[in-house]
């Protein structure tokens, strides 16, 4: 049997890299926004192209915990910890995989007229990629507090995707001109609250790994 040492340090490499895979999502889903925001569509190829790399990362953190679970063989609490990271990085690589769809949108609007200033949305991705960040934070600290927190706060992301899709479908409904746009604006408001969903699922693996239980007690 490894040494407490041995694990603990393996489990500390392991978080590192799920670190930066959530820095680099929370970095993806706000640059995606910009794209859209600004119309940079060289901006929205790059997230596009760099979609590989958080497969990637996604796949060199699952072998080393799989490693890790060969190896040390791990009980009770370090078990599932282990598991809850492997479960939480495939939720990260979907956001990416949404933050790729929100990119494309700024192609496909590329020509398009924007009828407003874009505000309501990037705030709802400020929001979104708060979540996230917040979400691994507590999962890595250990933070059941803050966990519950971030979990509670997708009540407020989910308020404003309301008022996004409503009022980007009533302008499609009076202005056939803007529907299109109109349209490709409630999707992307629909990624955004699928992106804070993530980070809830997060949160829930923190319970999980620390109490093994789901259950989101507040």
């Amino acid at each position: 049997m490894a040494t407490r040492p041995k694990m603990d340090e393996e489990l500390k490499e392991i978080n590192k890299k799920v670190i930066e895979m959530a820095a680099l999502i929370e970095e993806t889903i706000r640059s995606s926004i910009k794209s859209l925001k600004e119309k940079d569509v060289e901006l929205a190829r790059k997230i596009i192209d760099g979609d590989e790399k958080i497969d990637d990362m996604e796949d060199e953190i699952n072998s080393d915990c799989f490693k890790f679970l060969a190896t040390q063989s791990p009980l009770a609490g370090d078990l599932r910890y282990c598991i809850s990271i492997m479960k939480m990085i495939r939720d990260l690589e979907r956001i990416g995989d949404h933050c790729e769809d929100l990119a494309k949108y700024t192609l496909r609007l590329e020509s398009q007229e924007y009828y407003k200033e874009l505000i309501d949305i990037p705030r709802m991705a400020d929001m979104a990629a708060r979540m996230v960040s917040n979400a691994i934070r507590a999962f890595v600290e250990k933070d059941l507090r803050m966990a519950r927190k971030v979990w509670k706060s997708d009540e407020e992301v989910d308020e404003l995707f309301r008022y996004i899709y409503e009022e980007q479908l009533d302008i499609a409904e009076k202005n056939t001109e803007n529907a299109r746009t109109a349209i490709s604006f409630a999707f992307v408001a629909a990624h955004l609250e699928r992106i804070a969903d993530y980070a809830t699922n997060i949160c829930e693996e923190t319970v999980f790994s620390l109490e093994g239980r789901y259950r989101m007690a507040l």
